[in-house]
């Protein structure tokens, strides 16, 4: 059965920060006549002249692998030829357990890996039978397994797949699942690391399914004032330039407006950045003005169920802040005790 979008094949485990690594049983032998022809990237079956050149050689060949299941050979048929011209009634084999589509994805890194190479179009054409059993591995997985470069496997999954059938998350050479669309997770590491600014860099990742390095610049971009979402995560407003009008140069403004911004100034105060309780209280502007840039899309976001919820949540922390600007007021219009 094909594997899809968001379930797990039997090998997804034996991926790797090497690559795709199946798991084989020892070296068994087995009579030569049991085992089937493969299922092989090979569109043009096996070469002859390397069948003459491997039975030729005096050198034991090295063992076959078989999908247990099936008997069929999933690489070395070219050694399985070798040994039936040799007269050999015995193959050395080692045994692969999986589905055949697993058993495919082997054959392939195999026959990629080592003997004689596959043809470019034998390679693109397993890429493809791989992205349709195997959607959600990522393409440089699949590249790896391939031979093909993580780009040209993108191009194949855009020409086998519609847009509905890719998955929202892939799996990576590593092992780990990541989602595509990374704003979500960015979004939500904001929230952590206003609500709890001390936690560790790791400990917010595992939480939020994203990798410490992409909460790092999460934090990095709330202390800087800016958008948790870089601008190729952000979503695209429709541009409202009036007819006749033209956008201002880097030199007018229009462009200089958010340097000067009150944020803005308050992240460069050395005040407020020297001390703890300073930065918190930039985090907690940070995340605020965050919020002010994608409260559009986020409107879009919260489901029917939960809107009454997130609007008294809203209502509460506007009126903290407003109780926390009176505060500031009043404490400014105080008079100052006279220095004896």
């Amino acid at each position: 059965m094909a594997v899809q979008a968001g379930e797990t094949s039997s090998s997804d485990g034996a991926h790797t920060r090497e690559g795709y690594q199946p798991e084989l049983s020892a070296v068994e032998t087995v009579p030569v006549g049991s085992l089937l022809p493969a299922d092989s990237p090979r569109r043009l079956g096996e070469n002859a002249q390397h069948i003459r050149m491997l039975s030729g050689a005096e050198d034991t060949l090295p063992p076959v692998i078989v999908h247990r299941e099936t008997m069929r050979v999933i690489d070395g048929m070219h050694r399985l030829q070798a040994a039936v011209v040799r007269g050999e009634e015995t193959i050395r084999v080692r045994f692969f357990e999986g589905d055949e589509h697993d058993a495919f994805v082997v054959a392939v890194k195999e026959n990629t890996a080592h003997g004689l190479p596959l043809s470019t179009g034998d390679r693109v054409a397993a890429a493809a039978r791989i992205l349709r059993s195997h959607p959600h591995w990522s393409d440089r997985a699949i590249a790896r397994i391939s031979g093909l470069s993580a780009r040209k496997v993108a191009d194949i999954r855009r020409t086998v797949l519609p847009q509905d059938a890719q998955p929202k998350a892939r799996l990576g050479r590593d092992g780990r699942t990541r989602p595509l669309d990374g704003s979500a997770g960015r979004m939500r590491a904001a929230e952590l690391i206003v609500k709890e600014p001390q936690a560790s860099l790791r400990r917010i990742a595992q939480q939020v399914g994203i990798s410490p390095g992409t909460v790092r610049d999460v934090r990095d971009r709330l202390r800087r004032g800016e958008d948790p979402l870089p601008r190729a995560l952000r979503p695209r407003a429709p541009e409202r330039t009036p007819p006749g009008s033209r956008r201002p140069s880097a030199s007018e403004p229009g462009r200089d407006q958010r340097r000067r911004s009150p944020l803005n100034i308050l992240m460069k105060d050395p005040s407020l950045r020297s001390a703890e309780r300073g930065r918190h209280l930039l985090r907690l502007l940070s995340a605020n003005a965050a919020l002010a840039q994608s409260s559009e899309w986020l409107v879009g976001v919260v489901p029917e169920y939960c809107v009454g919820l997130v609007c008294q949540v809203a209502m509460e922390n506007a009126a903290v802040w407003e109780r926390f600007a009176e505060n500031l007021q009043r404490r400014t219009a105080r008079p100052r005790p006279r220095e004896s």
